[in-house]
């Protein structure tokens, strides 16, 4: 039985362990102030190309999601998500849970638009609803779609002009930034947004993700945020040691490319032989379309996530690829699709 369900089945990269076993009985101050997280830090800025972010790292994505999100906002405001927006669908109403409503509009893509926000903005008019302060997008998004250079310069164009805080959930970040038709660099996202985060945990580690804070305004006292909401670890080395190793050179590119690389080699296959497809995706999430029979017999030999019903017949599938993604695995899964 092979598992395409997700990217974080296996553990970490052989270079992550090493690293940690390495460094195993060296002695290190804790919460998150040790020299491989202080390493880590400085690396991550220099690939970022900017000095003025505060790099917080995390261990994992709804907690990310949930510290970030219910720090920068006040009691009354809300965030602006795609109605598939993983904090909406897949977070167990955390954002919810801290009293912050999320307000989500349909999408083709699983993208936001300066169009889309605004219907928003105009539906909440005074202090009788919730007030839109943060817009919330991941990229790849949930449906593994990319944002291009020109969408986020708009939208970041119209978060500034309405005093909007411009939030992003990298989970699968590296993937995004490695898909064939990506115009993104890791040094444009301190420019255009306010504050997002480097997903490691899907990524090649074993768990990890790196918060960056651009904006001024929402850096402050963020350690407390951390402290009180139970994140702060007494052996922060461990997530400092990772991504040090996942950035000291092009680890993380080289693994998000594998990935994609995987699912591109899924995409092909599928579309030669005439299937069709939910969403279009460059990245590590392919979404096929079968009918109930095949995906009985395929559920035989692979694991996978059935993702929504397309008539009585037929569902889409995800096919989820990762850095550690057996080429011959998605042979034999193409050879069965026959």
């Amino acid at each position: 039985m092979y598992s395409f369900n997700n990217d974080y089945s296996e553990g970490a990269h052989p270079r992550i362990l090493q690293a940690l076993v390495e460094s195993n009985l060296q002695q290190e101050i804790g919460y998150g102030q040790d020299s491989f997280t202080n390493k880590a830090v400085e690396v991550l800025k220099e690939k970022m190309k900017s000095d003025e972010v505060d790099v917080h790292l995390l261990v994992g994505g709804t907690q990310t999601n949930l510290i970030a999100i219910s720090a920068f906002l006040r009691p009354h405001e809300a965030a602006i998500a795609a109605s598939t927006g993983h904090i909406f669908v897949h977070e167990t109403g955390a954002i919810e849970a801290t009293g912050h409503k999320v307000l989500t509009v349909d999408t083709e893509n699983g993208k936001l638009t300066p169009d889309l926000l605004q219907k928003v903005l105009d539906e909440h008019t005074d202090e009788h609803m919730v007030k839109p302060r943060l817009v919330y997008i991941s990229n790849s998004t949930e449906i593994g779609t990319i944002y291009s250079k020109q969408e986020l310069e708009l939208l970041s164009a119209f978060c500034q002009k309405n005093n909007l805080i411009f939030y992003m959930d990298g989970a699968r970040l590296g993937s995004a930034l490695c898909a064939k038709d990506n115009d993104l660099d890791l040094s444009d996202f301190p420019e255009l947004l306010d504050a997002f985060y480097i997903g490691g945990t899907k990524n090649g580690a074993l768990m990890g993700e790196a918060l960056v804070i651009k904006n001024d305004s929402l850096k402050e006292d963020f350690r407390y945020h951390i402290k009180q909401k139970g994140a702060m670890l007494a052996k922060g080395r461990v997530l400092g040691i990772q991504f040090y190793e996942l950035f000291k050179d092009n680890l993380f590119f080289e693994l998000a490319e594998h990935a994609n690389k995987m699912a591109d080699r899924l995409n092909i296959a599928l579309a030669e032989k005439g299937y069709q497809f939910l969403t279009q995706s460059s990245t590590n999430q392919v979404f096929p379309i079968f009918s109930n029979e095949m995906i009985a017999e395929l559920q035989k030999n692979y694991q996978f996530n059935i993702w929504g019903k397309v008539d009585n017949d037929h569902f889409a599938i995800r096919l989820v690829t990762s850095w550690a993604t057996n080429e011959e695995e998605v042979e034999a899964f193409i050879k069965e699709l026959k």
